[in-house]
């Protein structure tokens, strides 16, 4: 005798469907987030330690620049000034400006670089500091974000949202099967409690 399987309940299937599309999800939003999830790690692992890579070394550089006067009727060209002086190798983008007695300043920043330039607008004879800080410095900045460009800055937000969905899929996958419920609430709530220990402790 054939014995008749029982309906499943409503809450019984939606729990067996968001299982099913969180496993999914996880498995495959996991494999894309690795190599998200190893450059903030190596990355934070070297902003937590940075004498470990020592500082670039500046560079002093003078001359004088072909275009001058960058005068036009009193007020200064920066425009055509910040392109002649990245006729010289300069590169990132114009962090800030400004006018000092008769010379101006201008100052270039990308990551893990830093360039800054004084210039007589009437003769072009400048002086600048170029420092190349290096790789892991770049690598430094650009998980901050600092002098990166808008593209980057994107891409950080949408990584940490990518990464939020990740990590709540696989909080969705512990809590909906009853096997280890308890234990990834257990888990959750220690790590939560350890969390904010360390937070407090460290905002002392």
């Amino acid at each position: 005798m054939t014995t008749a399987r029982r309906p499943r309940s409503k809450a019984g299937a939606w729990r067996s469907r968001a299982y099913t599309l969180s496993r999914t999800l996880h498995l495959y939003l996991s494999l894309l987030a690795f190599l998200t999830l190893l450059f903030f790690a190596v990355t934070g692992l070297t902003l937590n330690h940075p004498e470990w890579f020592g500082e670039g070394a500046p560079r002093k550089l003078s001359g004088t620049l072909p275009g001058a006067p960058y005068l036009e009727g009193g007020a200064v060209d920066w425009l055509r000034l910040a392109e002649d002086l990245r006729a010289l190798g300069l590169r990132g983008r114009v962090a800030d400006r400004g006018e000092a007695g008769e010379e101006v300043w201008i100052s270039f920043r990308a990551p893990g670089y830093a360039a800054d330039a004084q210039v007589d607008p009437r003769t072009g004879a400048y002086r600048m500091v170029v420092t190349d800080y290096g790789l892991v410095a770049v690598l430094n900045d650009l998980h901050k974000g600092r002098d990166a460009p808008g593209g980057w800055k994107l891409f950080l937000d949408l990584s940490a949202l990518f990464l939020a969905l990740v990590s709540l899929t696989g909080l969705l996958l512990g809590v909906l099967l009853p096997k280890s419920r308890r234990a990834a609430l257990f888990v959750l709530g220690l790590g939560g409690l350890l969390f904010l220990a360390l937070a407090f402790y460290a905002a002392r």
